[in-house]
């Protein structure tokens, strides 16, 4: 597995711990988390001055200390996010699909990539050209989207039901790179399997967890994003998703508490 941009570890940072700090933090305490994660002063500023460009964060002063907020649509997208990763929702076969079908003129044609870009990082699979295809539990959060980003009015949506002809498991493996995400989560319990042992043998037990904490959280928020969350029978034998999503759990439930402190220590300090 690839190691991680500085910038996805700001963001988590960010949507961690700044959200409860009145949506703030300063340059001094990011770059010591950072620090912590090892991500030097230059690498930090220099992700910071990118997601300050994308719209993501945006400077902000407390007194004369200089720092960063998130955006209101940053803000907005880690509210979604914490839905997708700490209220896993798991599809039943019963439910169906919601469909996005979309018609944009090639005059607009960078519209088009914006849309697919849009619903692939929303989990969507490619039923056919111009038709997208969904878990059913995705349909709110699909047209949130869309409308957020002003794409809205080249899209209809659809509940839809399998009724036939093919076979639905067989058509579930071509919408979606199943055997890419797949290897995703064998990725994630490869990387993050001696967590624990790791923790418990740590002299400094609120800083390793922590220096654990943000980079697995970092890597596992980004795999419900890819995995829609199918009908357990539609997913293909030896999927890794279900001991994947217990181990994140399992870390999550035992280095949450420690790194937050280690972290709010960093902030107050």
């Amino acid at each position: 597995m690839a190691e991680l941009a500085p910038r996805h570890l700001i963001l988590t940072l960010y949507g961690l711990y700044a959200r409860e700090e009145h949506n703030w933090m300063s340059v001094g305490s990011v770059v010591a988390l950072m620090g912590d994660l090892g991500v030097d002063s230059a690498g930090v500023r220099s992700s910071i001055s990118r997601l300050k460009r994308r719209g993501v964060l945006e400077s902000m002063k407390s007194g004369r200390t200089a720092g960063y907020a998130l955006s209101d649509s940053a803000l907005e997208v880690l509210r979604e996010g914490d839905t997708r990763i700490f209220d896993r929702r798991e599809a039943r076969a019963e439910d169906g699909f919601v469909l996005v079908v979309f018609s944009i003129p090639e005059s607009e044609r960078e519209k088009r990539h914006t849309l697919r870009t849009t619903l692939s990082g929303l989990g969507f699979g490619t039923a056919a050209p111009g038709v997208w295809v969904g878990p059913a539990h995705l349909r709110d959060e699909v047209r949130r989207t869309l409308e957020r980003r002003g794409l809205s009015t080249y899209v209809d949506l659809f509940t839809a039901a399998h009724e036939g002809f093919s076979d639905l498991k067989r058509q579930v493996a071509r919408w979606w790179d199943l055997d890419g995400i797949n290897a995703e989560y064998a990725a994630f319990l490869e990387r993050f399997a001696d967590a624990r042992a790791r923790w418990e043998v740590a002299a400094d037990g609120c800083r390793t967890a922590f220096a654990i904490y943000v980079p697995m959280l970092t890597v596992w928020r980004r795999l419900p994003y890819l995995d829609p969350g199918l009908p357990p029978e539609l997913l293909p034998a030896g999927w890794n998703g279900g001991r994947a999503a217990d181990l994140f759990a399992d870390l999550d439930g035992l280095l949450r508490a420690p790194a937050r402190k280690h972290a709010l220590a960093a902030i107050h300090a």
